[in-house]
Formats: C-alpha cells, sequence, structure tokens
C-alpha cells in the first residue's frame, strides 16, 4: 500500500514537473530567443544567464535545488570542453544553465523539429545527426568555432543516455579528437543523482532529490593520444562518482 503511495505522488510530481517547466518555458522563450540577435560570445552569455535565473527557480519548485562544486576549476578566457556523465533528462538542463561562463551542448539535430522548443534548442546547442557523416563532419567544424569564441563546449561522451547498471557507459573518441586538433583542455564534470530523479526503468515518475554537479581539475591533451586522453578521463570522473561529491569544498 505504501508503494502503491508513493508510486503516485511520484507521478503528481511528474506531472507537476512537466506543466511547471512548460509555463517556465513560455517565460523565458522570448528574451532567450532575443539573445540571438546578439553576435557570440555576447548573444550566449545573455542566454545562459538567463537560462541559469529559470534553472534556479525551476530546480527548487520540483524539488531539486541544484549544487555546485569546483567553479573554481575554470580560469578565466579560457574556454574548455565539458565533458559530462549522462543519465537522464535532468541533465542538459543542469550542463547547460550552471557551466560557468557562455557554453554550448553538442545536441541531436532531430529535437529541432519539436514546436518552440527546437528554436531554444537550437541557440543552446551544436546540432548533429549521427546518421549523416556530412553532418558530423560540420559538427566538429562548429564545435573548434564555438571554442574559438571564447566559449565553452559540453560534450557527453557516452553519447546517449546511460541506461546500464553501471556508473558509466564507455567514452566515444569524439570530446577527445577534438581536444587534441584544438589544443583546449577537457574539463571533466561529473553530475550526480539524476538517475534517482528520472528512474530509466520507470515512465512518467519523478523523485525530487536535490543535483549535485562537481568541476573537476582540466586535463590537458598536451602528449597524449586520442586513447590515454579518453581513459584518464574515464578513470577520473569514474573514481570521483564512485566516491561521491566532494564534501570539503
Amino acid at each position: 500500500m505504501k508503494k502503491n503511495a508513493h508510486a503516485f505522488l511520484y507521478r503528481i510530481m511528474a506531472l507537476w514537473a512537466l506543466l511547471s517547466f512548460s509555463i517556465s518555458f513560455l517565460i523565458v522563450l522570448i528574451p532567450s530567443l532575443l539573445c540571438g540577435l546578439l553576435p557570440n560570445p555576447s548573444g550566449q552569455t545573455w542566454f545562459i544567464r538567463i537560462a541559469r535565473i529559470w534553472m534556479r527557480i525551476w530546480m527548487p519548485l520540483v524539488g531539486c535545488p541544484p549544487r555546485l562544486i569546483g567553479e573554481q576549476n575554470f580560469r578565466a578566457g579560457q574556454s574548455y570542453i565539458v565533458v559530462c556523465n549522462h543519465n537522464s533528462l535532468m541533465d542538459p538542463p543542469m550542463s547547460s544553465a550552471f557551466i560557468p561562463g557562455p557554453n554550448k551542448t553538442i545536441a541531436k539535430a532531430s529535437f529541432t523539429k519539436v514546436p518552440l522548443f527546437g528554436w531554444y534548442y537550437r541557440l543552446g546547442g551544436v546540432m548533429v545527426d549521427r546518421k549523416s557523416e556530412d553532418s558530423r563532419r560540420k559538427s566538429i567544424e562548429n564545435m573548434r568555432r564555438v571554442l574559438e569564441n571564447g566559449m565553452h563546449m559540453c560534450i557527453y561522451p557516452e553519447g546517449t543516455r546511460n541506461r546500464t547498471d553501471q556508473p558509466f557507459k564507455s567514452f566515444y573518441d569524439g570530446a577527445f579528437k577534438l581536444a587534441i586538433d584544438s589544443g583546449h583542455s577537457i574539463l571533466p564534470a561529473v553530475i550526480f543523482h539524476t538517475r534517482t530523479i528520472l528512474p530509466p526503468q520507470r515512465f512518467f515518475y519523478f523523485v525530487p532529490h536535490p543535483i549535485v554537479m562537481e568541476f573537476l581539475t582540466p586535463v590537458s591533451p598536451v602528449g597524449e593520444t586520442v586513447e590515454s586522453l579518453k581513459e584518464k578521463v574515464f578513470q577520473l570522473m569514474w573514481e570521483r562518482y564512485g566516491n561521491g561529491p566532494s564534501r570539503n569544498l
């Protein structure tokens, strides 16, 4: 009986999360789109500031207050390739809004077809159709341009959401090739508790829980191969995820 009551409550929370997200999205949509009229990185700086205000309000409303650790690892005047683990749909709003400074996220081109949200989504990301070789090549060029314009590039190296029983899936090469080709350091970021909030085995189920995002020490690509850089970052993220977020910061 108690289990059924909890399930009912978490489905009510899912409805509240969806409704509150949709309504607040309509409020921020116009000012966010206006940011697209400004040249980058100024336009993206304002876009992210609006997103951060939005998430600072919406996340506590649904019982998921954000906590950030390690922001001091971002050095002023440097742009990074930020790589994050990916457990649920709560990860992108956390990473996009709370990576310090203007940033874009590699994103599926298919989502641009969603009415209204597609416009917003396009401003916040570098679009890629993974089935198209031409699209993948253009996305690499666009990501390099993001970095050259002084913005951070956020990539989920697992490719898609991790629905396995392991902390991470294996990483793809893309982020690490970009680091070596561009000379920009990888800044690993570990997001905690989003799998708890949106359990992969549950449909329309939302469990309120604080979200923690911890930024780790940047990893330089100098002297590394794609494989060695990928392995080094994977081990750093695996160890931090296994130990939980730092408590002395």
